[in-house]
C-alpha cells in the first residue's frame, strides 16, 4: 500500500482551527462509514493554544493571549501558529493492523527521518513526548505528537516547528514540561521554508506507510 492510496493535501493560508476540526472529523466518519481515502493534511493555523484531555487548567499562563480551543487528542497544553507545520493524519489502522504504539512510535520515525535528511539531528526522550534537539544550554522541543483514533481511525496528528514566533509558547506550560524549552528549525539555522519540509516529509512516506501493518482487506 503507497502513498498513492492516500490524499495528500496542503492548505495554504491560515486555516480556522474549529473548521478544521470539524472538517477532520467528517473525513474520519466518511473513511469508517463509506471507504473515503485517506489523508495527510498539511496546513498552518492562526496563533491558538489547544488543550488536550490530560491539560491542566495551571499550565494556561495567559488564557486570554490567544483562543483556547479543546482539542480531543491526548495530550496538554500546545501552541498552533504561523511558521507552524501542523500535520493531521487521518489513516484507518483497521487495514494497517490496529497497532496503536506501532502507529505513534512510526510516526515519530517518520518525523525524526524527515529532519535527518534536512541536517537536524532529532530524537524521542523517555518519559516526554515529542520531538526533541539537543542544544548547548540542554534538550528543546522542536514538534509535539498528538493523537487519537476513533473505530480504528486516526485524528490529529503532529506539529513541527519551522519558524514560528516561538514567544507564543510562553502563553502556556508547553505539553506540561516546564524545565525544557521550545525551538525551531529555523532558530536551529538550518531550514525556514515551509515547502522544503513539506516535500522531504512526503519522500519519507513510503517508508512511514510500511512500518504499519498491512491487514489484506476481504473482497
Amino acid at each position: 500500500m503507497s502513498h498513492d492510496d492516500i490524499e495528500w493535501r496542503v492548505s495554504d493560508g491560515l486555516q480556522p482551527y474549529a473548521e478544521t476540526l470539524a472538517a477532520m472529523e467528517a473525513r474520519v466518519s466518511a473513511i469508517r462509514e463509506a471507504g473515503a481515502r485517506e489523508l495527510v493534511w498539511l496546513l498552518e493555523h492562526p496563533p491558538l493554544y489547544t488543550a488536550g484531555t490530560s491539560a491542566d487548567p495551571g499550565e494556561l499562563i495567559a488564557p486570554d493571549r490567544f483562543p483556547v480551543h479543546k482539542a480531543g487528542r491526548g495530550g496538554r497544553y500546545t501552541y498552533h501558529g504561523p511558521g507552524q507545520r501542523v500535520g493531521y493524519l487521518m489513516l484507518d489502522l483497521d487495514k494497517r493492523g490496529r497497532d496503536v504504539r506501532l502507529f505513534v512510535h512510526s510516526l515519530e520515525a517518520w518525523l525524526i527521518d524527515t529532519l535527518a535528511d534536512l541536517g537536524v539531528a532529532a530524537h524521542v526522550a523517555v518519559g516526554r513526548v515529542g520531538i526533541w534537539v539537543d542544544r548547548p544550554d540542554g534538550e528543546a522541543k522542536v514538534g509535539a505528537i498528538g493523537v487519537r483514533v476513533r473505530r480504528w481511525v486516526t485524528l490529529h496528528g503532529f506539529s513541527i516547528n519551522i519558524d514560528p514566533d516561538l514567544t507564543h509558547f510562553g502563553g502556556i506550560v508547553p505539553c506540561g514540561l516546564p524545565d525544557f524549552g521550545v525551538t525551531s528549525l529555523a532558530r536551529l539555522g538550518t531550514v525556514s521554508d515551509m515547502k522544503q519540509f513539506d516535500d522531504a516529509l512526503r519522500n519519507r512516506l513510503d517508508s512511514f506507510l510500511s512500518a504499519l501493518v498491512t491487514v489484506p482487506q476481504r473482497s
